[in-house]
């Protein structure tokens, strides 16, 4: 009788669990739609910063913000440089459960890989779970001119909306916390000149 290979995105569930360990309360680190919709339960939010990784809206989506026909673009934290976020603390009694449904949104295809990242916060540093992509990863798309970005702003659309919805959002969320991203403002001008925004 042949057993069933395991499934990766369930193991890498059980992964995080094990190096969360369940006896303290749970840090989630949020770099984009995880700041403005972050659809868990959390008792702290903190300004945060990472260093080693960076945002950068390179990442395809085929599902969220696009189809495999119009891929569109979501954001993805890749090595290199630091990041300006928010970390959020969960009830270690809540935890698990919100584990669960943060795999369901961030890890239905498994592209992440889950990493727990030192964040530094007004507080003091704390270790949190956050969301990465390796370079190597094929979701990873090379650097792009402006014209095939806003090609892809204006027809890009998957079960969440639009990728210049979630772009501008996104924008928007970082300005109202006072986070400056010179590559995010600068492709959210960009989208208000062509009259998409």
């Amino acid at each position: 009788m042949s057993s069933l290979p395991p499934d990766p995105i369930a193991a890498s569930l059980q992964a995080a669990r094990a190096q969360w360990g369940g006896r303290q309360d749970l840090w989630v680190f949020g770099y984009a739609s995880l700041i403005w919709r972050p659809e868990f339960e959390f008792s702290e939010r903190r300004s945060a910063t990472v260093h080693g990784w960076h945002r950068t809206f390179r990442m395809r989506s085929r599902v969220n913000r696009g189809t495999p026909e119009r891929p569109g673009l979501v954001f993805a934290l890749v090595s290199g440089g630091s990041c300006r976020g928010m970390v959020y603390r969960i009830d270690r009694s809540r935890a698990d459960a919100e584990l669960e449904r943060l795999w369901k949104r961030e890890m239905p295809t498994g592209v992440y890989d889950p990493r727990w990242l030192p964040c530094r916060t007004p507080q003091g540093t704390v270790p949190a779970l956050a969301f990465t992509l390796s370079r190597r990863s094929p979701s990873l798309m090379p650097a792009m001119s402006d014209d095939e970005f806003l090609h892809i702003l204006r027809h890009a659309q998957g079960r969440y909306g639009t990728t210049l919805d979630y772009m501008m959002h996104t924008a928007r969320a970082l300005h109202e916390h006072g986070m400056l991203d010179r590559e995010l403002a600068r492709l959210a001008a960009l989208a208000r000149r062509a009259g998409l925004a």
